[in-house]
Parts: structure tokens; C-alpha cells; sequence
């Protein structure tokens, strides 16, 4: 039985698996992302994770469990150097996993493992957007003269009223001329 065994040894020994989290962890600090199959990104999160998190603060004995870790000089400072400065802020959650379908040759699920705050293209499209707001029940708009045992009304939903606003916006607006003003 393999009650409470969560890990996934990827049919490999220890020292294999080990070896191998640790080249690819080191490959993935040092390109920031890699492709592999969804197993062993998921693997390479569980290992690389608690890494991130030594890394926001910079000490001698971070950096010798880090480097028992990686076994890597350059990866080891490029973590505690350029991904620690821009992880600072964040309390977690330093990779995303993005599947990519099935490979030709076996058909192992692949994916794409990547360091979260060193995609520029999906940062710079989340910097546009505006921030979310929490909108509660309560707090919403009433149509005038509504009473609160009045059924809600399709106008009276938030984001209804947003999109029809928005189209208001859009359309093209007639200005009155003082003529048309007066004749009336």
C-alpha cells in the first residue's frame, strides 16, 4: 500500500532523481524557464520552491544549503543576486506550470515551468489592467424608487451597468446647435 507517499519518484533511484531536480532547478534559475514533461515540473516545484524562500534573505548559511541544493556556483549566485531581488515582495507562488499538450515521440504530457515575476510580456499586460475591486451585495446600486422587496432588475447588476456606460462612451456623440435650442 502507498498511503500518505506523495512524492513521485519518476521511475528513477534517489541519487538520480536528486541529480536530476538539481540540474534542472539550476536551469531554471539561470533561464528563468524550461520545458519539460508535467511530472517532473511538478516535481521541480516541490524542489525549487523552498529554495525562492532562502533566497529573500541573503546569509552565509542560506547560501550553503542553497549550494548543497543546486551544486551549481553560478546558479547559486545568480539566485541570491538578480531572482531574490525581484521575489522580495512576493509572499509565494514563484512558478507557474503552463501545459503544452503531448509530445510527438511518446506522448508525455509536456510543460513550460517558469519563474512568475521574470515574464515580461504577461507582467506588462497585467500593469494595464486595472485593479480589481471587491464589490459586495450589500453596497450596490438601487434604481430609483426601487424598494428592497422589488425583484433586481437586469439594469440594476453592476457589470451591466458598466458595459452600458462603456458603450455610451464609445458611441459617437451629436452636439446640439444653439438654433435647434431655441426653435423648441
Amino acid at each position: 500500500m502507498r498511503h500518505g507517499k506523495k512524492d513521485n519518484h519518476l521511475g528513477r533511484t534517489a541519487s538520480h532523481r536528486k541529480a536530476m531536480l538539481s540540474n534542472m532547478a539550476s536551469s531554471l534559475i539561470l533561464h528563468k524557464r524550461i520545458e519539460t514533461t508535467l511530472a517532473k515540473a511538478k516535481e521541480l516545484r516541490k524542489f525549487v520552491e523552498p529554495l525562492l524562500t532562502r533566497a529573500k534573505e541573503d546569509s552565509t548559511h542560506n547560501r550553503r544549503i542553497a549550494f548543497s541544493y543546486l551544486k551549481d556556483k553560478e546558479s547559486t549566485k545568480e539566485l541570491f543576486g538578480v531572482v531574490s531581488d525581484k521575489i522580495a515582495s512576493r509572499p509565494g507562488g514563484y512558478t507557474r506550470i503552463i501545459k503544452l499538450g503531448n509530445r510527438l515521440g511518446d506522448a508525455a504530457e509536456t510543460a513550460l515551468i517558469e519563474l512568475v515575476d521574470f515574464n515580461d510580456a504577461l507582467l506588462l499586460a497585467n500593469a494595464d489592467k486595472p485593479a480589481k475591486t471587491r464589490r459586495s451585495r450589500r453596497g450596490g446600486k438601487k434604481a430609483e424608487g426601487a424598494t428592497e422587496a422589488a425583484p433586481a432588475k437586469k439594469e440594476d447588476h453592476p457589470i451591466v451597468a458598466e458595459t452600458e456606460a462603456a458603450a455610451e462612451e464609445e458611441a459617437p456623440k451629436t452636439e446640439e446647435t444653439p438654433g435647434e435650442t431655441e426653435k423648441e
